[in-house]
């Protein structure tokens, strides 16, 4: 007699179980993410992940003389190699997402040709697109090598197949959402379908020591779509960012167990696909007015690359009765408050009845606290209706006592800033800075220091 399937109930959000249905989850506190599903008695659904390799333990030495001779395969695009580490390790398994249309699939099938046109076969399945529609956007890209072979379809078990046929070097998955597995019920995109075909994918790689490339969609929040056991499992976790209004794209690694999470890529959008910005700083300063008030240019770290960034501000008079505006466009808000509460109590300068803005230029978005001064006297020439001394770059970290402390990596960013033609460099006093060649170096150590000294 056949066993009775049975009634779970799972949240969506967190794949965390209930005794019923709640509106509010227990486990994430997400509302109306409750649903019910049938849990099958039989064991053929369950997803094996396997190396077929018999483990043993291995010495730190051996593991990590193995970790150095790690082979990588180079896409042939420079800005998409940064961000992975070097690469494409062999075995890993690498997420891509972005929002719709911002051009995961044009990287990936650049990136695919650049692999191709290197020796190395490359299979692309698509569950999106026929095998036409991917094989124009290749002849347009000027991307269709001979080694570079596209299938569309969206059942895992017949795309791993075609792969054990081909035998290729690298497995690209377009995209996870739209791919199932005959090992679950379900349709695609749903999260029992995204795990087993993530489970199947990650299996695969590790146990032919190739490389999967997998894209995935993102929600309204810019998050991606389904569980987050699925950013868990992959090697390496790749966000693609933009906006319709510029043609600028950003990549970044939000996750990547074989280098740093601090890299960013940029390229820009053409007529023929994505063109990799090679001098990002150049490209960032190049519509800057000169002598513009409520501008100041700093130098900004992402992972071993300095970039030079300029720092918008605007101040205007808050009307009378109403809470003054802090609006900010890639800073910290809570980041900013503070430094106007130090501008006005170490400095002087008035401005918590005013209604404040700052924007940083390209769509960057600045994290580290080396830009605090940068920022603090943009603000500052908004309000004293001044530009900064021509050629300056701004750097150092802001305490509420008003200090100026050091940064690091200064040599690097200074030598970008020469590069550039910057004559000057606002620097904290506390870090030893010895003379940079072609830059005059102003020392402070105090923000009303430098609020004299920057004008």
């Amino acid at each position: 007699m056949a066993k009775k399937s049975r009634s779970v109930w799972i949240c969506t959000a967190c794949e965390r179980g209930s005794s019923g249905w709640f509106g509010k989850c227990s486990g994430c506190g997400a509302w109306n993410t409750i649903e019910e599903r049938t849990a099958e008695p039989e064991s053929g659904a369950r997803v094996v992940l396997s190396t077929g390799v018999k483990n043993r333990a291995v010495p730190a030495p051996e593991a990590s003389q193995a970790a150095l001779q790690e082979r990588r395969l180079a896409t042939g695009i420079t800005e998409f190699d940064r961000v992975l580490g070097g690469g494409l390790v062999l075995g890993s398994l690498v997420l891509l997402g972005g929002a719709p249309g911002i051009g995961k699939s044009t990287l990936l099938l650049q990136a695919c040709a650049g692999l191709a046109r290197s020796g190395s076969r490359v299979l692309y399945a698509s569950g999106e697109e026929s095998v036409s529609q991917i094989g124009g956007r290749a002849t347009r890209l000027n991307a269709a090598p001979a080694s570079l072979l596209l299938m569309a379809e969206t059942r895992i078990e017949t795309i791993l197949d075609a792969a054990a046929e081909h035998k290729p070097a690298v497995l690209v998955v377009d995209s996870i959402q739209t791919v199932y597995s005959d090992s679950q019920e379900g349709l695609p995109g749903n999260i029992s379908q995204i795990r087993a075909v993530a489970g199947h994918l990650m299996s695969w790689a590790k146990s032919r020591n190739i490389p999967v490339l997998i894209v995935g969609h993102v929600t309204k929040d810019g998050q991606l779509a389904g569980p987050r056991l699925l950013e868990h499992m992959v090697d390496a976790v790749l966000s693609f960012e933009g906006d319709d209004e510029r043609a600028t794209r950003l990549l970044r690694a939000t996750k990547n167990r074989f280098g740093s999470t601090q890299e960013l890529g940029v390229f820009e959008m053409g007529g023929v696909g994505l063109i990799e910005v090679k001098n990002p700083s150049e490209a960032f300063l190049a519509e800057r007015p000169g002598q513009a008030v409520g501008s100041c240019v700093t130098a900004s770290l992402e992972g071993t690359r300095p970039l030079l960034i300029e720092v918008q501000a605007l101040l205007s008079s808050s009307p009378r009765g109403g809470n003054p505006r802090r609006t900010c466009v890639g800073t910290d808000p809570a980041r900013l408050a503070m430094l106007l509460a130090v501008l006005e109590r170490h400095a002087g300068l008035a401005v918590s009845d005013q209604d404040v803005f700052v924007n940083v230029t390209g769509g960057m978005r600045l994290r580290e606290p080396a830009v605090d001064l940068a920022v603090l006297l943009a603000v500052t020439s908004s309000h004293k209706r001044q530009p900064l001394s021509p050629g300056t770059v701004v750097l150092g970290e802001v305490g509420l006592t008003g200090e100026i402390r050091s940064v690091p990596r200064l040599k690097l960013r200074l030598t970008e800033a020469a590069r550039l033609g910057f004559t000057r460099a606002m620097l904290p006093k506390g870090r030893k800075a010895t003379e940079h060649p072609g830059l005059e170096l102003v020392l402070v150590s105090h923000v009303d220091e430098a609020v004299d000294l920057a004008f």
